[in-house]
C-alpha cells in the first residue's frame, strides 16, 4: 500500500450490522494486541470481528521497541519482516552518570539467531502494518468507530451493547477477548479494576526529527549535566526521528511542561544550541504498574493493558501483550475445534499472570532505581553508578530498565516433568525455545520459521524408538507435527525430508544426543522432553498439554 502517513489516516466506520449475530470470536481494540490476536486466530481458520471506538491508529511514537520474541509471534503470522524493513535495529544499550559512560551491554550477546534484540519502531507504524494485514484477511471483519456500551457475561456466550454514530446494535459472542487497553471498557462493564502502584513522577517525550551521528543503541543518563539531577533516554528511530525521554519530576506542570518554549531549551541543552531539529511530538505521561486480579473471566479474558500495565523502562508493556496474545490464540484454537476443554484456558490466566507479575516486578525495581524516592536511596544509586566503571559485580545493581525477554513457564501446569537429565545450560521446560541457523534442502534457513501452527516433535538424529503408532495417530489428526534435525555434518541426501543443524547450535541450546525428542507448544515453549522417542510418552505429555490433566483423557475427543 506504500508510504502512507499513517497517524492521518481515517478508518472506514461501518454502519451497525442489518442482523443479530453470534460470533465464536470478538476481540475488542485495534492496537497491537488486538491486531495481533485476530491474525493469528484468522491464521488458524477462525472468524474474527474486531470492534474499537476509534477511526484512526496512534499518534506519536508511543511504544517504540519490540523485542525478538515480538518479532518472532510476528514472522510467523507474516508480519515480521515489513517491521525488520522498517524498524531501526539495536542490540547495545549503554549506561552514563552524569558526563561519563558507565557501562555498555549487549542484549544479544551469541550469534546463530535471525532477529535482533530489538527493533525501534513507531506504534503508528506498527499499527498500521498490522491493519493492512488485517484487511487482507478474510476471515477478520474489522469495525472501526463501534464502542462497545456494556457487556453480559453468561455462561453460554457474552452478549454486547455497541454504539457506532450511525446507530446502536447487539451481538452475541462465544469469546471475548479484551484488548482494549489502559482504560479498557470491558473491564468497567464487569465491575472489575487493577491494583498496584502509581509512581510520583512525570516524563516528557519529545519525538524530534533530526540528522544525527548517534549510533542505532539505547542511551540512557543519570544526573546528566544537560538535564542535572533527572535522567534522560534516547532512542533512535526511523525516518530520522530521536525519541527523546526528559524525567521532569512529580511537581511539574503537565500543562506547561509540553509547551515549545518549555520543551525546546531542554532539547537544546542535549543537542547543542546550534542543532538543526523540527520537533514532531510531544506528550506528558505518568506511570503505573498493576494487574487485574484475574485474566480470565468465565467466556472473556483479557489481554495487554487492560489486563496489566507497567512503567515503560524495560520495553515490557507491548512485548508483553503481544505474548499474551500468542499464548492465548493457540489455546482458544483448540478450544473452539474441540480438541481440548475449555479449562485449557485457565492456563493461560496461570501463566500470563505469572508473567505480569514478573514484569511489574522487574519495572517496578527500574522505577525505584530511576526515581529513587529518598536520600539514601539516591546515594546507593548514585554510588552503584560510580563502582559500575570498573566493578562488575556493581553493574548488576545498575537498572536502566530490565529490557524485557521472553517469559518462561517452568511450573506450567501443561509441562511434563523430566524422567531423564539433561544439562542446566539446556533450554529449560516452560521457556521458549531458541533459534539457530539450519540447512534444509540445500537452502540455509532458520530453526524457528520451520516450526508450525500446531505442536512439534523435534526429534535429533536417529535412536532407539517404541509404540510410534501413538504419534503417527497424534500426527493423522493435525495435532502433532514431526521434524527430524540432523547434526552438523549430515549429507543433504540422508538429511531429505528433515533439517540440517548447520552450526551445531541446536544440539547445544537444547543438549541434544542421538534420539533425543522435545515436545514445542505451538507458541514455540517447550512442555516436554525425552532422550529417546516413546510414542505413549508423547502422546501423555501433548493431552496434558491440551488441558487432559486426567491419564485416561484424550484432547483427540
Amino acid at each position: 500500500m506504500g508510504d502512507i502517513n499513517y497517524q492521518t489516516l481515517e478508518l472506514t466506520q461501518a454502519p451497525p450490522p442489518a442482523t443479530h449475530t453470534r460470533h465464536p470470536v470478538v476481540v475488542v481494540g485495534a492496537g497491537p494486541v488486538g491486531l495481533t490476536m485476530a491474525l493469528d486466530l484468522a491464521a488458524k481458520g477462525h472468524r474474527v470481528v474486531v470492534l474499537d471506538d476509534d477511526t484512526s491508529l496512534s499518534k506519536g511514537s508511543r511504544a517504540i521497541c519490540f523485542a525478538k520474541r515480538t518479532l518472532d509471534i510476528w514472522d510467523r503470522l507474516g508480519v515480521g519482516s515489513r517491521m525488520m524493513e522498517k524498524g531501526v535495529s539495536w542490540n547495545v544499550g549503554k549506561v552514563f552518570f552524569r558526563n561519563q559512560e558507565v557501562w555498555s551491554f549487549n542484549l544479544r550477546p551469541e550469534e546463530g539467531h535471525q532477529r535482533p534484540a530489538f527493533i525501534n519502531l513507531q506504534q503508528y507504524y506498527c499499527e498500521g502494518y498490522l491493519y493492512e494485514a488485517v484487511c487482507a484477511q478474510p476471515l477478520i471483519e474489522l469495525r472501526s468507530g463501534h464502542k462497545v456500551l456494556n457487556v453480559l457475561n453468561q455462561a453460554e456466550g457474552v452478549h454486547l451493547d455497541v454504539e457506532t454514530e450511525q446507530g446502536s446494535y447487539t451481538l452475541e459472542a462465544q469469546w471475548l477477548l479484551a484488548c482494549d487497553g489502559s482504560r479498557s471498557a470491558i473491564r468497567r462493564a464487569l465491575g472489575e479494576s487493577s491494583s498496584g502502584r502509581v509512581f510520583k513522577d512525570r516524563f516528557l517525550i519529545a519525538d524530534v526529527r533530526m540528522q544525527a551521528d548517534f549510533p542505532a543503541e539505547r542511551w540512557f543518563w543519570f544526573d546528566p549535566p544537560f538535564h542535572p539531577n533527572q535522567s534522560v533516554l534516547l532512542h533512535s528511530q526511523p525516518d530520522n526521528v530521536w525519541r527523546i525521554d526528559f524525567q521532569l519530576g512529580w511537581d511539574a506542570d503537565p500543562e506547561e511542561a509540553v509547551k515549545p518554549e518549555n520543551v525546546l531549551p531542554r532539547i537544546r541543552a542535549l543537542l547543542g544550541a546550534d542543532a538543526p531539529f523540527e520537533l514532531e511530538w510531544v506528550s506528558i505521561y505518568t506511570f503505573a504498574c498493576e494487574r487485574m486480579e484475574r485474566f480470565r473471566h468465565g467466556r472473556i479474558l483479557f489481554a495487554g493493558d487492560s489486563a496489566h500495565r507497567v512503567s515503560p523502562f524495560g520495553a515490557r508493556g507491548a512485548n508483553s501483550g503481544i505474548q499474551d496474545a500468542d499464548n492465548l490464540a493457540w489455546k482458544l484454537n483448540l478450544v473452539l475445534n474441540a480438541q481440548a476443554p475449555d479449562s485449557l484456558l485457565d492456563s493461560y490466566s496461570h501463566e500470563r499472570e505469572l508473567a505480569a507479575d514478573e514484569n511489574i516486578r522487574h519495572s517496578s525495581r527500574s522505577t525505584d532505581f530511576i526515581t529513587p524516592k529518598s536520600e539514601i536511596s539516591r546515594l546507593f544509586r548514585d554510588a552503584a553508578l560510580i563502582l559500575a566503571r570498573r566493578h562488575a559485580f556493581a553493574r548488576v545493581l545498575v537498572n536502566s530498565g530490565r529490557l524485557s525477554l521472553p517469559s518462561a513457564y517452568p511450573d506450567s501446569p501443561l509441562n511434563t516433568a523430566d524422567e531423564h537429565e539433561f544439562a542446566p545450560q539446556a533450554t529449560p521446560l516452560g521457556a521458549c525455545v531458541p533459534d539457530a541457523p539450519i540447512e534444509q534442502n540445500g537452502q540455509q534457513g532458520w530453526w524457528l520459521a520451520q516450526l508450525g501452527r500446531g505442536f512439534t516433535l523435534l526429534e535429533f538424529g536417529e535412536g532407539a524408538s517404541s509404540h510410534l503408532e501413538s504419534v503417527d495417530e497424534l500426527v493423522a489428526q493435525g495435532l502433532l507435527t514431526r521434524l527430524r534435525v540432523w547434526p552438523v555434518g549430515t549429507s543433504p541426501a540422508q538429511a531429505q525430508g528433515g533439517v540440517i543443524d548447520s552450526e551445531d547450535r541446536l544440539r547445544q541450546r537444547y543438549d541434544a544426543l542421538s534420539g533425543s525428542c522435545y515436545l514445542i507448544r505451538p507458541d514455540q515453549h517447550l512442555c516436554a522432553r525425552w532422550r529417546h522417542l516413546d510414542g505413549q510418552a508423547v502422546q501423555a505429555a501433548l493431552h496434558k498439554a491440551c488441558g487432559h490433566f486426567l491419564e485416561s483423557a484424550s484432547c483427540l475427543h
